[in-house]
């Protein structure tokens, strides 16, 4: 009995440790296991940075035209923003519209300036009998009013050029400004599909952000 009590200690000792050793065995090669299958999972593959990046960056419509690059060429030269998004046959139209108010503004300024000297002239021969600057009159018909004394012909006349130079003034840089117009509204078009292939279907949809279901209208541009 005695002989039990000495060794029990060391008995139950020896029993410990193996134990201990053998779960420390077993949590040791649980770990492997646990780390071997790990490994053995399938990684997802990762994505190359090359098709990445190419993915990344938006294909470019070759038919795209920046508006804002046509609005200011538009606005610097009139019809080069036109010619930038590949709308040649208008050029000629802005040039035509443009110049008949550009001559529009000269022919009625000079007419104006006619009336405005043939005035001045009828009216210092009418007050003073001067007749200066009478031979640098142009025009028959304001020679014909001086002559005849006409100032409220003249004058009449002479409001109404002036008048019509403001507003052909005014038609001209409008004019330059549709110019701009036209070519910016183009550049933004330029990348929109018109084809008439298009369809429409009415389909459910889901909405992530409501979390919700539905039904949804879709228009398709193909």
């Amino acid at each position: 009995m005695n002989l039990f009590r000495k060794f029990f200690p060391l008995t139950f000792f020896l029993l410990a440790f193996a134990i201990a050793g053998n779960t420390q065995i077993v949590d040791t090669a649980v770990t492997r296991k646990l780390l071997n299958a790990k490994d053995t999972l399938v990684r997802p593959a990762e994505e190359n940075p090359a098709l990445k990046e190419t993915d990344s960056i938006k294909l470019k419509n070759p038919n795209y035209r920046n508006p804002r690059t046509a609005a200011l060429r538009s606005a610097v030269l009139p019809g080069w923003g036109q010619l930038y998004n590949n709308k040649w046959w208008k050029v000629p139209i802005v040039y035509a519209v443009m110049g008949g108010t550009a001559w529009f503004f000269f022919d009625n300024r000079n007419i104006y300036k006619e009336l405005r000297l043939g005035y001045k002239v009828a009216y210092n021969i009418s007050q003073f009998g001067d007749s200066t600057g009478y031979d640098k009159i142009k025009e028959i018909r304001v020679k014909q009013a001086v002559d005849g004394g006409w100032l409220n012909e003249l004058k009449a006349e002479r409001d109404a050029y002036r008048k019509n130079v403001d507003y052909s003034f005014v038609y001209f840089f409008l004019a330059w400004a549709l110019n701009v117009v036209d070519a910016t509204v183009d550049a933004h078009l330029s990348s929109f599909d018109i084809s008439p292939d298009l369809s429409f279907k009415i389909q459910p949809g889901y909405s992530e952000l409501a979390r919700t279901s539905g039904v949804s209208v879709v228009l398709k541009f193909k």
